[in-house]
């Protein structure tokens, strides 16, 4: 099996969730790859685009692939799934922003849309980069494309949610999970980064996906 690590929005291949990963899998003797979701240019990124990379990785991997993704990560994850359903086999989820309209886009309110529509520019800190960097509209265009929420999934899928987490709502989370069988769901006295969990996500997922 290989895994593959679907990073977050504004955040890189090298976060310190990919690195925590990379290591335990290189210990159990597994192929990892951590694909960068940003490329060729954070600006104009689109879901599109992200589960473009994503397949790409998927399809140069020999054998079955695992998907771990970590927020927006998480919402491509299950997308690759969909596309790709003889390839995966296993989904681990971290804090998936399910609804691409969840808190932050709430937390934005239709002035702040209607700004980024008519400007095609919403500025955000990027956590890989260091720094602030500009993302056009399309990518909440785009993101309306795909449904996750609704998403019909028959392969084993773990998920790890923090209750304290304000990017992704735990309710959503739950709902999502209590409604489909084949899903493990962890609650977590955890934020949105789920840093202070990654030793009991670890061992959880270490079990699940049978390295």
């Amino acid at each position: 099996m290989v895994v593959l690590y679907l990073h977050g929005f504004a955040s890189s291949a090298k976060s310190s969730k990919a690195a925590f990963f990379a290591a335990k899998l290189k210990d159990r003797g597994v192929a990892f790859d951590a694909p960068d979701l940003n490329a060729p240019d954070f600006s104009t990124l689109t879901v599109t685009r992200m589960l473009e990379v994503a397949g790409a990785a998927i399809d140069r991997s020999k054998g079955g692939v695992a998907l771990v993704g970590s927020s927006l990560g998480g919402f491509v994850a299950v997308q690759a799934a969909l596309q790709r359903p003889a390839r995966v086999e296993r989904l681990v989820l971290l804090a998936p922003a399910l609804h691409f309209g969840g808190n932050p886009m709430k937390e934005l309110g239709e002035d702040g849309l209607r700004r980024w529509r008519e400007t095609n520019r919403l500025d955000v800190f990027h956590y890989g980069y260091g720094r602030v960097v500009p993302v056009h509209y399309e990518l909440y265009e785009d993101a309306h494309r795909y449904d996750s929420l609704g998403a019909r999934l028959t392969l084993p899928v773990q998920v790890f949610q923090g209750r304290r987490d304000t990017a992704v709502d735990p309710e959503t989370v739950d709902r999502w999970a209590s409604a489909r069988p084949n899903v493990e769901l962890h609650m977590l006295d955890d934020d949105h980064q789920l840093l202070g969990s990654l030793d009991y996500i670890w061992r959880k997922m270490d079990r699940f996906l049978g390295v």
